[in-house]
């Protein structure tokens, strides 16, 4: 086992794939000579040589659409979003291209785009969006959205060997914040597959990416109350694990579904509405969302953090849920 965070996680599985598969490259802005906005890439240069880690003009929509080319030649593209909020120069690429090859013509398009996304970190509305919901609609795309060192090596290690247009949201607040021991060498997590964080009865909270901590810590603190709190980090939306989080539903019978992507059309709405039609019978309370409010993302610090979920409104919404 290593001592590695989030960021140093990615790292590693990024090199274990290039040196394990000589298909694998990476293109994006700044991330050979510079090393990446998050020093990600640092070194990746030295090792791989300029022709498969290709530092690209600022235009996402040439990358994504050179990337996708590349995967349908048999290569396997790696595209670096130097924040995922660019990723809308991109859009159409990704949407009408990528995701429509396999059903248009029977086959693959194995390529991720992964990059940082995500508040809580000062970085203004154009560079905190958390826009995975986005992509869930499109059809043809596989979203990840890892919480722990842990499962982003294991997520990204699955998502580079997917046959299937990937993408890979780390949050930038966990780069550096987050550290636990990870397995060394190759190591895989099957994209799908959710993870029960935190065995409980009494409610269950429904989450992934930055709130699986948040959620953590809030039944830390309702535990020491008597309160048994169940965590389900989905991990991936697409594809989802609807029998682990159907399963502890029926367990525990009141659910809160937490995530920093805003409430209004977040996957929230559709992991509430699953639930609804295939375990309405077990719920003893309404379904309970936590999550950002409508807004673009404010530079203020203080205006930020009474924007997105924290740890004390996910706590009010399990009182008020246990209440009921």
């Amino acid at each position: 086992m290593a001592h590695l965070t989030f960021l140093e996680a990615i790292a590693d599985a990024l090199k274990i794939q290039m040196r394990k598969d000589e298909s694998v490259f990476m293109i994006g802005e700044d991330i050979g000579t510079y090393g990446g906005a998050f020093k990600l890439t640092k070194g990746f240069l030295d090792e791989f040589g300029p022709k498969r880690i290709i530092d690209a003009p600022i235009s996402e929509a040439a990358i994504i659409g050179a990337a996708i080319g590349a995967a349908i030649n048999g290569m396997r593209p790696v595209v670096e979003m130097q924040f995922m909020d660019f990723i809308t120069c991109g859009f159409n690429q990704l949407v009408n291209v990528a995701g429509t090859t396999a059903y248009r013509w029977g086959i693959g398009v194995p390529l991720v785009v992964r990059g940082p996304s995500g508040g809580g970190v000062g970085a203004n509305p154009f560079h905190s969006r958390n826009s995975e919901a986005w992509f869930v609609q499109a059809t043809g795309i596989k979203v990840v959205c890892p919480s722990s060192p842990a499962d982003a090596k294991g997520l990204l290690t699955a998502s580079i060997e997917d046959n299937n247009p990937v993408i890979f949201y780390e949050h930038k607040g966990l780069y550096r914040k987050i550290k636990e021991e990870v397995p060394e060498g190759y190591y895989s997590i099957p994209l799908g597959k959710a993870n029960i964080v935190k065995q409980g009865k009494d409610a269950s909270i429904i989450t992934y990416g930055s709130t699986v901590h948040m959620a953590i810590e809030a039944a830390e603190k309702l535990e020491a109350r008597g309160i048994s709190v169940e965590i389900i980090d989905i991990r991936t939306l697409v594809p989802f694990d609807e029998e682990t989080v159907l399963a502890s539903v029926k367990k525990t019978n009141r659910v809160l579904i937490t995530h920093e992507a805003t409430l209004t059309g977040g996957f929230a709405g559709e992991i509430a509405a699953r639930i609804s039609e295939k375990a309405f019978e077990y719920l003893d309370a309404p379904i309970i969302r936590i999550a950002a409010f409508d807004s673009p993302t404010p530079f203020a610090p203080t205006l930020e953090k009474a924007m997105l979920p924290n740890t004390e409104k996910i706590i009010a919404g399990l009182e008020k849920l246990l209440s009921y």
